[in-house]
């Protein structure tokens, strides 16, 4: 009986101790040093409630391999359905990274030169009042230095212009990158859904991304989070202007739908460099645009889709979003293989990722 009773509580040691092992799995974090899923978890479920956050999913990489993969709070605050991990997120401004990487595809099957004015491909009536549009090309417009605004919706005249000399300046825009979505469309000879078809060919397939997408599908949009604002109100998508806008259109830098396992293939990719040449990953992660120079002498760059830094940061690259009621970020260091990506139906998504940045730059004891 005793013997019996030896054997139990040994056994029951050695599951406590499996289970308490498995709970506390370590992480590297971006110094190199032990991190473990409790902390983690921890950390996010403190910083969601500090900022307001319903719902969010996070993946971490280590070694090109995802190593950490949680969701957290609510897809949809008014029914009480829990983020999963089908949950699918808007990845906003994260799509230009992306697209970026899809035109490379273009560049390399000689169907699209970097330096080529986008007009010899496709004239553009909206801005063909103003000579100097004849200068833009998608080098320029994948760097932000092509004199268009950002939106046009959001200047005073709501007309879109050019706001300086192309490939003098840098300056945001999303239009660039939709005229060059336009451009793709034209040297396809092919509708929205057809360049989606050709995103998924080119990009999505190769990679094994189940759903990511810039058109959504019935499959996205069965399984999307619902958008919420910062005091964690419903925002009606469907009756705002730029989604009614935008519906079913293939929007280079603000549509693209996932999750972190998703985005994250996508991101082992790159750092693996997979699918492209050589040539275009020198092309897409090299320095283009100088952004600012911080007081510690770091400067940040904007590359082809691509935000990056130097110095210590010269191997690190990374993209926030923030579309209404959805904020992301994603960062991956090539060299080290290391990265995250969080998805949020909230505003604070943007601020939680650099918090998630700093956190992961700590060293551990």
């Amino acid at each position: 009986m005793k013997e019996n009773l030896l054997k139990l509580s040994i056994l029951l040691l050695l599951i406590f101790s499996f289970t308490s092992c498995h709970s506390q799995k370590k992480i590297i974090n971006l110094a190199g040093f032990d991190v473990t899923t409790n902390s983690i978890n921890t950390f996010i479920k403190s910083r969601m409630d500090s900022l307001n956050i319903p719902g969010l999913s996070i993946a971490v990489i280590n070694d090109g391999k995802v190593v950490y993969h949680q969701t957290f709070g609510f897809a949809n605050l008014e029914k009480k359905l829990p983020v999963t991990k089908k949950t699918i997120f808007e990845g906003a401004s994260m799509s230009k990274s992306v697209f970026a990487f899809f035109v490379m595809k273009f560049v390399e099957e000689g169907k699209l030169d970097l330096d080529k004015p986008l007009y010899e491909y496709l004239p553009y009536q909206d801005i063909a009042y103003d000579e100097r549009y004849k200068k833009i090309t998608a080098r320029m417009v994948l760097s932000h230095r092509s004199g268009l605004p950002n939106w046009r919706e959001n200047e005073e005249d709501k007309k879109l212009k050019i706001k300086f000399e192309p490939d003098t300046d840098y300056e945001y825009s999303g239009e660039g990158y939709q005229y060059l979505a336009m451009v793709l469309k034209q040297i396809e000879n092919t509708d929205w859904n057809g360049l989606e078809t050709i995103f998924q060919e080119k990009v999505a397939n190769p990679l094994k991304l189940e759903h990511t997408v810039f058109i959504p599908t019935s499959y996205t949009n069965e399984h999307k989070a619902e958008p919420y604002n910062n005091q964690r109100e419903w925002i009606d998508l469907e009756n705002d202007y730029w989604y009614k806008k935008d519906k079913g259109k293939f929007v280079a830098p603000s549509s693209i739908h996932s999750e972190p396992i998703d985005f994250s293939k996508w991101m082992i990719g790159v750092m693996n460099k997979k699918i492209l040449t050589e040539n275009s990953y020198s092309e897409l992660l090299k320095h283009h645009s100088k952004i600012s120079t911080s007081s510690t002498g770091i400067s940040v760059y904007y590359a082809l889709g691509f935000l990056t830094a130097d110095k210590v940061y010269s191997n690190t690259y990374f993209h926030s979003g923030n579309n209404a009621g959805f904020t992301c970020s994603y960062l991956m260091e090539t060299e080290k293989k290391w990265g995250y990506v969080l998805f949020t139906n909230s505003e604070y998504g943007e601020k939680l990722g650099n918090e998630v940045w700093n956190y992961f730059e700590k060293e551990y004891e």
